[in-house]
């Protein structure tokens, strides 16, 4: 048995399993993709760049050690030019969002502000995964159907 202190909030933020109305429901945790490429802040873009575009993806997660989320690279800045390192060329502290948000309000979300991809962490910010925006309106399209 497990005390857990840190609320039900936490708990949800956590992606852990939840009982009740809301449990079978989408959320940015349960559509967000867990195989995002990711990297770490001294790796150098043009290897970083190779290895995004091989595995298929347009985006990189920058993370340090314990996969905390120090930066985003999109296809904007994976397509910099120069001897520039992941730090240089990131968006640092992206804004990262919960894994128990409603996938509908992600969708939402993501449409009024013309994002292409949003990172999912826990609430010490830890990657989860990274939630892609035509994934997101295609599970609240389907909610809906």
């Amino acid at each position: 048995m497990y005390d857990y202190k840190a609320g039900k909030s936490d708990w949800m933020a956590a992606g852990l399993p939840i009982e009740g109305a809301a449990a079978g429901r989408p959320t940015a945790a349960t559509v967000a993709r867990r195989d995002v490429p990711t990297c770490r802040l001294g790796e150098p873009l043009r290897g970083v760049r190779e290895r995004v575009r091989a595995a298929g993806w347009n985006a990189c997660v920058v993370v340090n050690e314990a996969r905390i989320v120090m930066g985003l690279l999109r296809a904007e800045e994976l397509g910099r030019a120069g001897d520039l390192t992941a730090e240089s060329a990131m968006r640092p502290g992206p804004s990262t969002f919960r894994p128990h948000v409603p996938i509908a309000e992600m969708a939402e979300l993501m449409a009024n502000r013309d994002l292409p991809n949003v990172p999912v962490t826990t609430s010490a910010g830890e990657l989860i995964g990274l939630l892609v925006r035509k994934d997101a309106e295609r599970a609240a399209a389907e909610r809906h159907a």
